[in-house]
């Protein structure tokens, strides 16, 4: 019983933090996905290119609070009926689970394009 015990602990110890580890990388894959379609969206509503960049900086702050991850919001194409994309990267850490075999860290990604309404004024003829 002695020796069954010694060999499954470990092992059960192991697929828990293997468990920790993926339900980590699941919720912050969310909540990045989650940022980038809000800072889309904010972005979308904005009149300029200039206005849509702050307003999209300020929807991933407040979707991602204390989290810093870098996102790149592009304009190129901010004209009426065109579209807004927003690209979020976020790095995650394994190292404080302390379970060998998994990287100290990992990188998710989110992307998220809205379009301009074709109707409106976007300050761009």
């Amino acid at each position: 019983m002695a020796v069954e015990v010694v060999i499954l602990v470990p092992l059960l110890f192991a697929f828990v933090l293997l468990i920790a580890a993926g339900g980590r990388l699941v919720l912050r894959q969310g909540d990045v996905d989650s940022a980038a379609r809000d800072a889309a969206r904010a972005a979308s509503l904005a009149r300029s290119s200039g206005e849509a960049q702050g307003a999209a900086a300020s929807a991933v702050s407040a979707s991602m609070g204390a989290t810093s991850c870098p996102a790149a919001v592009d304009t190129s194409d901010f004209v009426a009926g065109g579209s807004v994309t927003v690209q979020i990267s976020c790095v995650i850490t394994y190292g404080d689970l302390g379970l060998v075999g998994l990287p100290g860290s990992t990188t998710v990604r989110g992307t998220s394009v809205a379009p301009l309404d074709q109707f409106r004024r976007t300050g761009t003829p």
